[in-house]
């Protein structure tokens, strides 16, 4: 687990949500932030095995559904859909490690958007909506198709004390 410690540059950069203003971006980013700023883009990976699908959720930002499975380690590994800010397309300048994007269509992934977030008082729960905005290139693989799903909404408990568990682990994991 990581923070969102900032953003930089926003007057240069594009908008983390596609099709929307960077200030109407930040706008959408922030409701889920108010409902759990300790879950903001924490990824969970799940899996389809009937379909054969890998599933990133990146809570309160987007859900990725990936035609295979893949290993949690692998994608736990952020793609490289960024540069360099010296416009190099040197990915060995970060001091992380990236993955390729394929440049197979069949596996690139269906990505959905948060549209919304909101807290439900009865099942003490957050529900967040994602869409898809961008459609896919056709596959020609005779596996199941992501494109008919139009929405996802996921729903998550709260955990204000999530950093908490994070500062323990790592701090016993020193001694």
């Amino acid at each position: 687990m990581t923070p969102l410690v900032s953003l930089h540059h926003l007057d240069v950069v594009e908008p983390i949500f596609p099709n929307v203003s960077r200030v109407q971006a930040l706008k959408r980013l922030t409701a889920p932030m108010n409902l759990d700023s300790a879950g903001l883009i924490q990824q969970s990976i799940c899996y389809d095995k009937t379909r054969t699908w890998t599933i990133s959720v990146s809570w309160g930002y987007a859900v990725q559904i990936y035609r295979g499975i893949f290993s949690a380690r692998e994608m736990e590994m952020p793609a490289r859909t960024f540069l360099n800010w010296y416009k190099r397309a040197d990915y060995t300048a970060y001091p992380f490690n990236t993955r390729p994007v394929s440049r197979n269509v069949c596996q690139k992934p269906f990505v959905y958007y948060l549209s919304n977030a909101v807290y439900d008082k009865d099942t003490d729960e957050t529900a967040s909506r994602y869409v898809r905005v961008q459609s896919n290139p056709d596959c020609k693989w005779k596996m199941e198709d992501p494109s008919q799903i139009k929405l996802i909404v996921v729903y998550k408990k709260t955990n204000p004390d999530l950093w908490d568990k994070v500062i323990s682990n790592f701090s016993n994991s020193k001694t």
